[in-house]
């Protein structure tokens, strides 16, 4: 993974390259955690609810609606989430801010970490409740609810992997060779440039027509003159 330039990334306004950027190594990971969201909650979604005859709907997970819930929930999210973190990929080497860069990676790892936190506890959660539940009526639902805690299981380690590739950035930093025609606040660069730079001597600048007044005052004088 090329970690150069400004966290990661070269100069903005370069020419982008296709295949360039679905060889990138966070790219694919994040398209793995996009894949294995959509097993967690697709098969709980789709075979994870029975109903009873009483027309009640309940979890095939020990009846517990809230293992149901959260594997859907966790999975919707980081479903999202990694469609948006694909296309801040893409938008990362048009941001010509280093502040937008440094925080843009926080994020990313702030977010990342902390979803590879949630799969854990939902496997963990997921695995207790499906080994105390019965078996549904003729198999159904089995192996949907399996494949979600398998890749439960998986997103653990894809998503610390997005962990870690953020964290190699922020730690990478801004190259001292990196040299960029944009400040970190471009905006208000600038603002400050708009205004010329003011000399000390500005205040000592004499009053307009000063200089106009005082020849005809001089010219005045020499007319009221008596002459001999």
């Amino acid at each position: 993974m090329d970690i150069g330039g400004a966290y990661g990334g070269g100069k903005a306004g370069g020419a982008f390259d296709l295949i360039a950027f679905v060889q990138r190594p966070t790219v694919i990971l994040r398209a793995v955690c996009w894949l294995f969201a959509i097993i967690v909650f697709g098969c709980v979604s789709s075979e994870g609810w029975r109903e009873e005859a009483n027309g009640k709907e309940y979890c095939i997970i020990n009846r517990d609606g809230n293992a149901c819930n959260y594997a859907v929930g966790i999975g919707v999210i980081a479903f999202l989430a990694s469609m948006g973190f694909i296309a801040g990929e893409y938008l990362f080497e048009q941001m010509s801010s280093v502040k937008t860069r440094k925080h843009y990676v926080l994020a990313d790892l702030g977010f990342s970490a902390f979803w590879s936190f949630l799969f854990f506890i939902g496997f963990c959660y997921l695995t207790n409740q499906w080994g105390k539940a019965d078996d549904p009526p003729n198999g159904e639902g089995v192996n949907n609810v399996q494949a979600s805690i398998v890749f439960s299981f998986f997103s653990i380690f894809t998503w610390a992997g997005c962990a870690y590739f953020a964290f190699l950035r922020f730690k990478a930093g801004v190259d001292p060779s990196f040299s960029s025609t944009y400040e970190s606040d471009p905006s208000a660069a600038q603002q400050y440039s708009a205004y010329p730079a003011s000399n000390d001597n500005d205040q000592f600048q004499e009053a307009p027509f000063s200089g106009q007044q005082q020849q005809q005052q001089q010219q005045s004088s020499d007319y009221s003159q008596p002459t001999y």
